[in-house]
This record gives structure tokens, sequence and C-alpha cells, in this order.
């Protein structure tokens, strides 16, 4: 089912954005909208599957998680019996990937990793995706500083 979403049903979205523990009485009162309007409209948000989770946004540091690296994946262009999904799939279940694109370009698929340490994400992750069948080369970019980051 595929749903249109107009300037109402966008500023629910942002006010979850800002806090998706809200309650349907504060966020009807920020945006103005009676209360069971703003309930049908998101369960017609979550039905439509707009919405497909209320998540949380961690502070990683306090986890022990201090370090953010990107690694771009190549494939091996002579092993023409792999593909960028398998791959991708593989990586997923690794400890400390927390996020897996596969995207255009001279590399194949992007990863978001976290560790306590560079050290950590190389044993643990980095080493562990140069031994899946079909990886040609990577590339690693260190995160010094996040910005931005939403969910």
């Amino acid at each position: 089912m595929s749903i249109m979403i107009d300037k109402k049903d966008q500023l629910i979205l942002q006010e979850f954005k800002k806090n998706a523990r809200i309650s349907t009485i504060k966020l009807a009162s920020n945006i103005n909208i009676p209360r069971v309007t703003v309930h049908d409209r998101i369960q017609k948000l979550i039905e439509g599957k707009i919405i497909r989770s209320f998540i949380i946004l961690p502070d990683y540091e306090k986890l022990g998680l201090t370090t953010t690296v990107f690694a771009f994946v190549a494939l091996n262009s002579c092993e023409s019996n792999v593909s960028a999904s398998n791959i991708a799939k593989k990586i997923t279940d690794f400890p400390g990937v927390f996020e897996v694109y596969i995207v255009a370009g001279e590399y194949d698929i992007l990863i978001k990793i976290r560790g306590s340490s560079f050290n950590d994400i190389g044993k643990n992750v980095l080493a562990k995706i140069k031994q899946i069948k079909g990886v040609g080369r990577t590339y690693t970019c260190p995160c010094f500083t996040t910005v931005k980051e939403i969910i």
C-alpha cells in the first residue's frame, strides 16, 4: 500500500525526528492539530510503512564505542560469481557494523563501523571483511568528529 503524505504528515514526522517518545497529546499541541487527527495519521503512517520503527540514538561514546570508521569495499573483478548483495549481507552480521550500503562508483559497498578503537575495528571487522570470497580491495576512512547524525 502506497500512501501520499501531506504537510500535516510531514509536521508529525519532524516532531518524531526530534523526539520519538513524544506523546500524541504533546505532538498535537506542538503542531496545532487535533489529537485524534494526529493519532489517525500516525496509524496510517505506520500501516503505510512510512514509519518503520521508533528507535533511539544512543551516545556511542558513553557505550564505549568511541571510534567510527567508514570502509569502502570493491569486489574482485576476477570473480564473476559473487555479488555485492551477498557480500553486503555477510558484512551485516559482523559485530560493530552499523550501516551497509551498496553504492556505485569505484567501490561497491560502503560500511559504517563503530568500535572501542581503531585496533578493535581492524581486528574484529576489517580483517574479516578482507577474508570474504569476492572482496578485492578496501579503503578505510577514520572519522574524527560526527557533525550531524540522525536516524
